[in-house]
């Protein structure tokens, strides 16, 4: 049967008394027989969508099919639990590497292609989690899902889906899950290790066994063409049982240098400097995150337009790369002669000693002398150093 997943949430709509869920599904399945060709079918059901009461139609956001009078809330707090948003495709840019792109594209095919694979006994659920360190582009790669499906994205919160009373994280589970089939959407589970880590450990307690139970079972009674996405930065840390219930898993890597120097072209725009400034930089950054470039970029692009600039200063967006580099690495850099003698082992060709006197704004022989000076083991600091000025916290 064609369109048999819309069919079905219309008529799960009607047998939970749920006319917002029915509404969408069924402008969804309008939608679809329009688009291949089937006007006159797709006419009689608008005709009905219009005959709906005129409060459904008010609380109805067309735009999101969501009725945003009835977004789940925590019991304890009354704060909503899910965030809706409806990204945009060319807001957005995937950088991924070939062999994660195609892993990517197999999931959403498999999501715009339910019902045909279903009927041949081909489909999988519509589940996909995504690990990797902090700042690798999880985030980012749910929402440009999101957008590549054209519908909303559902965000958990999960700071107010965890609650302090018993029981109540697994009644916001269920609600939220309830919720996000009310239309198709993306429903995303960020830091998802806050609601999955593995039961059994020494800390656990029963609550906290119940919240994983209810978050299995709550998977398992979703539709399978129901889109699930979760994101974790501690994989390692999830229960065992949860891997099972995801089609796909997708690991977030460090850039490669042919991403990192996209990165930098892309987020630094308009005001990107030279071909060359840019390699340089892809190699600079070698273990960068992309959340750390684009930071990187926009403080470069701001300190530009402050300075009256077209163009991001090579100089002092390699100062703001090495500082950073400098804390991933665990160095202490607590005045500026640290950032100067960091600078100058960390890249001794684009730092020369003329060129932090230019930019630290003081004399070439005082550059040589901080250069020249002993640090101390404990502390970093000198003896006789030109200035012991403390070195901004932001970098």
């Amino acid at each position: 049967m064609e369109h048999l997943s819309e069919v079905l949430k219309i008529l799960d709509g009607a047998l939970k008394a749920n006319a917002s869920m029915a509404v969408s599904y069924a402008g969804l399945l309008a939608d679809k027989l329009e688009g291949e060709g089937d006007r006159t079918q797709a006419r009689l059901i608008r005709e009905r969508l219009a005959r709906a009461p005129v409060a459904l139609a008010s609380a109805q956001d067309a735009s999101r099919g969501f009725s945003f009078n009835s977004l789940p809330t925590d019991g304890e707090s009354k704060l909503h639990t899910v965030d809706v948003s409806s990204p945009a495709p060319h807001e957005l840019h995937l950088v991924l590497p070939s062999a994660l792109r195609g892993r990517v594209s197999d999931f959403l095919a498999g999501v715009r292609h339910h019902d045909e694979l279903a009927r041949v006994g081909a489909a999988l659920p519509n589940r996909l989690i995504v690990y990797g360190l902090p700042g690798t582009g999880k985030t980012q790669l749910v929402r440009w899902c999101a957008a590549q499906l054209a519908v909303p994205l559902l965000t958990v919160r999960c700071d107010t889906l965890v609650s302090s009373l018993l029981g109540q994280t697994s009644r916001n589970l269920r609600r939220v899950f309830e919720f996000a089939q009310q239309a198709p959407c993306v429903l995303f589970l960020d830091e998802f290790d806050a609601l999955a880590g593995a039961r059994g450990n020494e800390r656990d307690v029963g609550e906290l066994q119940r919240v994983v139970i209810a978050l299995l079972q709550n998977i398992d009674a979703l539709p399978d063409s129901a889109v699930l996405m979760a994101a974790t930065n501690h994989e390692q840390l999830l229960d065992p049982a949860v891997w099972r219930r995801f089609s796909f898993t997708l690991p977030m890597p460090l850039p490669s240098k042919e991403a990192r120097r996209f990165m930098w072209e892309q987020f630094l725009s308009a005001m990107a400097p030279s071909g060359s400034e840019l390699d340089a930089l892809a190699d600079a950054s070698d273990g960068a995150t992309g959340a750390l470039i684009e930071q990187i970029s926009l403080d470069g692009k701001r300190d530009a337009v402050l300075k009256r600039q077209t163009t991001a200063d090579p100089q002092t967006v390699f100062r703001r790369l090495g500082l950073r580099m400098a804390l991933a690495r665990g160095e202490v850099l607590s005045t500026e002669e640290d950032e100067i003698r960091w600078l100058r082992r960390w890249q001794p060709e684009r730092f020369s000693l003329r060129a932090l006197a230019q930019l630290y704004n003081i004399s070439t022989r005082q550059t040589t002398n901080i250069t020249r000076e002993k640090v101390d083991g404990n502390s970093g600091d000198t003896a006789g150093s030109a200035r012991s000025k403390p070195s901004a916290t932001h970098t």
